[in-house]
């Protein structure tokens, strides 16, 4: 059994305080790792200079390579892994026995890593606008007579992870290659990710000094956010109202992503039921990016007739099966805290889980140290009923009838918006909408990203102000 130290900027710590981390169906320990308590964050953030010195010294265009090289180890190569070494598939295996996700999900999470680090330098392109390295490096440059000048906001980027879905690591991958070190407290269910990372760096050439792992409890996560000047957390819609105009923190929080149909095109809607399901279903519901709620004018009652009938024949399938549609639920009290929350919230008039006609069986499912939930698929005849605008972490969603001229009013705050029209105003008005982050105008799918763009605001604004700058 490996133990996972915490790492002090790069250098391993075995703490007297040591928790495990089990196989959710068998509980099997699968490893060990040492827990940070706040007052080593605390000393350890004295020396977070160091990690943006040591990066400094590395030009950007020679750390991307590296990045690049280290895409490839983590995805190829046996790595240490705390005091043993990890294969790919011991590394898809552990992460699927911890989350609950599918292993063929885990993998799937795996090559996207991979891709976002193999395209880097395209990334920081898009993001930065072209913006020359050296500028970020040394804080300024002279181009076409312009003195352009950037300044770091922090030494080190703090990440407060969660444990519901890997794909979550990829907006902290481009911050080394932006001279900038990291600082993360692992998900207590997914340290798998952040050390495998972390060593597939510093093989690939990454300063030690620049990177410091902190597994531990609430503590450790509270003394990353007080420590760190610039911080990434992810949490509930009350942890997003706690942060709120605190510039220093960026908070991910859910993302109650939707699919808006418009008046021109609803009459068409068979057309895009593919997009629709499997906005809601893909990578077992857990992403704040998976559609939580399919807007139209009419027809509601047969897309959730339809819908319905798809995702109620999804039923849970063993880890390791190829085509496993859900994600088990690891803490068993949530899935059944929400799963009461769903019972309750259908009693409302006029709404009715259309997916439980297709259902063979319950929508919870206890096994004796998990459980699952079956996709569920409400019908809202009207936006003002609250399961209108509801999202979990499993295949949930709602179908409201909403007008078209009443929807972007009604929608709430919206991650993904998808908009199927083609009607000019409505599309317009879609892009002046400041409650949708990320606008698809077409059939795209909520769950299609394009990392040439900014995820809930652009990293380089958040890590780098421009400020202006002269030299006599």
């Amino acid at each position: 059994m490996p133990h996972f130290p915490v790492l002090r900027w790069g250098e391993p710590y075995k703490s007297l305080d040591v928790e495990t981390v089990v196989h959710f169906a068998t509980g099997e320990t699968l490893g060990e790792v040492s827990q940070a308590n706040g007052g080593i964050i605390a000393r350890d953030m004295r020396k977070a200079h160091r990690a943006r010195e040591v990066l400094r010294e590395i030009p950007i265009p020679e750390l991307l390579k590296r990045l690049s090289s280290a895409a490839d180890k983590f995805l190829n190569d046996e790595l240490p892994a705390g005091d043993g070494t990890q294969t790919p598939q011991q590394y898809v295996t552990c992460q699927s026995a911890t989350t609950g996700l599918p292993e063929h999900m885990c993998r799937a999470n795996m090559e996207k890593l991979h891709f976002v680090l193999t395209n880097l330098e395209q990334i920081l392109n898009a993001l930065t606008r072209n913006l020359n390295p050296k500028i970020l490096s040394d804080g300024y440059a002279l181009e076409d007579d312009i003195m352009r000048s950037r300044q770091a906001l922090t030494p080190a980027l703090g990440m407060v992870l969660p444990s519901n879905s890997p794909g979550t690591h990829g907006l902290w991958l481009p911050v080394i290659a932006l001279q900038i070190g990291l600082v993360l407290k692992p998900g207590p269910q997914e340290p798998w990710t952040p050390y495998r990372m972390a060593e597939a760096f510093f093989q690939s050439g990454i300063p030690r000094e620049a990177i410091a792992l902190y597994p531990g409890g609430i503590e450790a996560g509270r003394a990353v956010v007080e420590h760190v000047p610039r911080k990434m957390i992810f949490g509930s819609i009350q942890t997003v109202e706690q942060y709120r105009g605190d510039e220093s923190v960026q908070v991910h929080g859910p993302g109650y992503s939707k699919i808006l149909i418009g008046e021109d095109m609803v009459d068409q809607w068979e057309d895009y039921l593919d997009i629709l399901v499997d906005s809601v279903v893909i990578n077992g519901g857990r992403s704040c990016i998976n559609c939580s709620g399919i807007w139209a004018p009419r027809h509601t009652k047969e897309i959730a007739e339809a819908m319905g009938e798809r995702m109620g024949k999804i039923a849970p399938l063993p880890p390791d099966d190829p085509d496993a549609p859900l994600a088990a639920f690891t803490i068993k009290q949530q899935a059944e805290g929400i799963n009461t929350l769903i019972e309750n919230g259908i009693k409302e008039d006029g709404i009715e889980d259309v997916a439980a006609r297709y259902r063979d069986g319950e929508r919870h499912i206890v096994e004796e140290r998990c459980a699952y939930l079956r996709p569920t698929l409400l019908h809202c005849p009207s936006p003002e009923m609250t399961m209108a605008n509801t999202e979990y972490m499993f295949p949930f969603a709602s179908v409201v009838e909403c007008p078209q001229n009443e929807m972007l009013d009604r929608i709430g705050g919206t991650l993904v918006g998808t908009i199927l029209s083609n009607d000019e105003s409505f599309r317009r008005k879609a892009v002046d909408a400041m409650h949708i982050d990320r606008l698809n105008l077409g059939p795209i799918p909520t769950f299609k990203i394009d990392w040439l763009q900014p995820h809930e605001g652009n990293i380089i604004e958040f890590l780098f102000r421009e400020r202006a700058l002269q030299i006599a």
